[in-house]
């Protein structure tokens, strides 16, 4: 994070202020604002600190520091959310137990269900648990043998 910009311009608004009075007030200023520039960077970084601070506590499991990379400071985060970690089921709205996983498909099919989902107004996410609970309640007729039967193929006609 670039603080250099918001030093400057505090730097201009005090040396507009000084032109109010005189050519010496002006030379004190500037000096002034030189002596200062270190103080004005270490308040700017005691202000994102406690920012820091405070967002780590209310963010349990994260962790997020304020580190210097040569004059400018840099956030560093930690640990993830509680929900958003995949060890630890979370609740749906429902109060139904969920849990995440990684699904693995080819591109074309992803661009198609995210399509989908999309006429829908579905997330991704709640179009493919929509097609999983689907999937499930349809029963035993397509345990492991295709959508269409054993190997894939249609029966048809009628039987007695």
């Amino acid at each position: 994070m670039d603080i250099t910009p918001l030093v400057e311009a505090l730097r201009q608004d005090l040396t507009r202020a000084a032109e109010v009075g005189g050519l010496e007030v002006q030379v004190a200023a500037e000096r002034l604002l030189l002596a200062l520039d270190p103080a004005l960077r270490l308040t700017l970084m005691d202000a994102l600190s406690q920012a820091a601070a405070e967002i780590s506590e209310a963010l349990p499991g994260v962790a997020i520091e304020l580190r210097l990379k040569g004059r400018e400071p840099s956030f560093a985060v930690s640990g993830a959310p509680a929900a958003a970690r995949a060890d630890e089921p979370f609740e749906s709205e429902d109060g139904e137990s969920l849990a995440r996983i990684t699904l693995r498909i080819p591109d074309a099919l992803k661009t198609r269900a995210e399509a989908l989902a999309a006429g829908r107004g579905q997330s991704l996410n709640s179009w493919l648990v929509a097609a999983a609970r689907a999937a499930a309640s349809d029963g035993p007729q397509h345990s492991g043998s295709g959508r269409h039967g054993r190997g894939g193929r249609r029966i048809r006609g009628w039987a007695k």
